[in-house]
């Protein structure tokens, strides 16, 4: 595989975004759009000989966010056009290899057909994706010979009334030879409307040079789409996840509803999983075989056992859970939540940094931090381990068949022994033993005759 050369141009403003955030940092799918078109570009190219982001305004934010070794950052100041950055972007190239240019804010397009574009590069010809479009306001237009060759191509601004009426469009995306590149690009003149220095312009150098002008087409128009509003990346979101459903259920994951899915990051799932409405999937979620999820839920960095079932309204945050485990609904488990097999976590149970062995139950109103829980154990509503001092956190242990009393306090650090019971309203700040009843209660006392305050009139 020949190696490539990629530039991506991220240097705009972004003005009508309305953000003090660089444009091409707006997550699309949980992800920064300039971080889709980088893994596309990996992808498509199979073989990268470097790597050159051309940056701008909001670019040491950009740097930041996205710092990586194979990425060469080179700052464009002031942005003159495509040409221009380009221009700057040339001494970091290997001339040996072509070019892929690409474009930061336009985060959707197919590796397949960056790919299609690519093989219709040589290195005596251009590749242009081009798209025809039933409304090509703004674009530039791709004009055409008898013969139907590739000629040039004209920005709208700059356009005539019969090449204005003309449907297909560049998209920007292309593939060019990068010596030809070289000997190109300082000889762009500002002579158009916006006074810019345009990378188009390329196209007629290599027409009069003799070089064949090759186009490709994507199968969608989406995917050569940019971003210029918040309107705009919402669309654009849309269509990911919609194009993302569609894939999980040709996969065989049950959705009840396509248009309400949305999923950022990974999802793999097992068969026969269930996905209701409103569900929301961040980092990389695992659901296992058979696996139910209610409506409302948010997953994190989490993995679900086979056969659990999730009730509507929980949320995961790096949790692993065993098979055929019942959570929820209002359920939330947070980072180092283990769970084992058959685990029951209730309405409004909150884990944290805790293991909970097979058969153990926790299903109302209580939260369980920094424990250690072993297998069939049932831990009463209200429950709390009382896990932080102010300054440190502690553990509690609670043996395998222990049973915790409802509105029961443990002060850790403290163990509960196998098979201890702690009677209801304890708040047990010593070790309980093994196989006996501990029991902290005030004793119930009546007092006749005892009367309630009344409110003064």
């Amino acid at each position: 595989m020949i190696p490539m050369n990629v530039v991506i141009l991220a240097a705009g403003q972004g003005k009508r975004m309305r953000s003090a955030q660089p444009k091409v940092l707006h997550p699309l799918a949980g992800k920064a759009m300039l971080a889709h078109v980088l893994d596309a570009a990996r992808a498509a190219a199979g073989a990268v000989a470097h790597i050159c982001v051309v940056y701008g305004h909001g670019g040491e934010t950009v740097r930041a966010a996205l710092a990586c070794a194979d990425i060469t950052w080179v700052k464009q100041e002031p942005q003159l056009g495509t040409g221009h950055a380009v221009l700057q972007a040339l001494p970091h190239l290997d001339p040996a290899c072509r070019t892929l240019i690409l474009y930061g804010d336009v985060p959707l397009t197919r590796v397949a057909t960056l790919a299609r574009l690519i093989a219709a590069s040589t290195d005596d010809a251009l590749a242009l994706l081009t798209v025809r479009l039933d409304d090509a306001h703004g674009y530039g237009r791709i004009v055409r010979g008898k013969d139907g060759a590739i000629l040039r191509i004209v920005e709208e601004k700059d356009a005539d009334e019969a090449e204005r009426a003309i449907n297909e469009v560049n998209t920007g995306i292309l593939v060019a030879p990068t010596g030809r590149l070289a000997a190109w690009l300082p000889t762009l003149g500002q002579g158009n409307a916006q006074g810019e220095y345009y990378l188009t312009d390329i196209v007629a150098l290599a027409v009069a040079e003799g070089l064949a002008v090759r186009s490709v087409h994507p199968i969608d128009a989406w995917e050569v789409e940019g971003v210029n509003s918040k309107s705009q990346l919402a669309d654009l979101e849309r269509v990911y996840q919609v194009g993302h459903a569609a894939q999980l259920m040709e996969q065989g994951v049950q959705l009840a509803d396509p248009a309400r899915i949305d999923v950022r990051g990974e999802l793999v799932c097992g068969r026969d999983v269930f996905i209701d409405i409103n569900c929301l999937f961040e980092g990389r979620v695992v659901l296992g075989d058979n696996v139910t999820i209610g409506a409302n839920c948010v997953l994190k960095d989490s993995q679900v056992g086979a056969g659990s079932h999730i009730q509507p309204f929980s949320h995961f945050d790096q949790a692993v859970l065993g098979d055929d485990c019942r959570i929820g609904p209002y359920a939330r488990l947070r980072p180092g939540t283990d769970l084992g097999r058959d685990v029951h976590i209730g309405n409004f149970v909150e884990v944290k940094n805790s293991t909970i062995a097979d058969h153990s139950k926790a299903n109302h109103l209580s939260y369980v931090g920094d424990s250690t829980v072993g297998t069939r154990v049932n831990i009463g509503a209200g429950t709390i381990t009382c896990n932080y001092d102010g300054a440190n956190k502690h553990r509690t242990v609670i043996g395998d068949d222990a049973f915790i009393g409802s509105d029961t306090q443990l002060v850790a650090p403290v163990t509960v022994g196998r098979g201890a019971t702690l009677g209801a309203g304890t708040t047990l700040t010593s070790n309980a033993p093994p196989d006996s009843l501990t029991i902290s209660r005030a004793k119930q006392v009546t007092i006749p005759g005892w009367k309630r305050p009344v409110k003064t009139k």
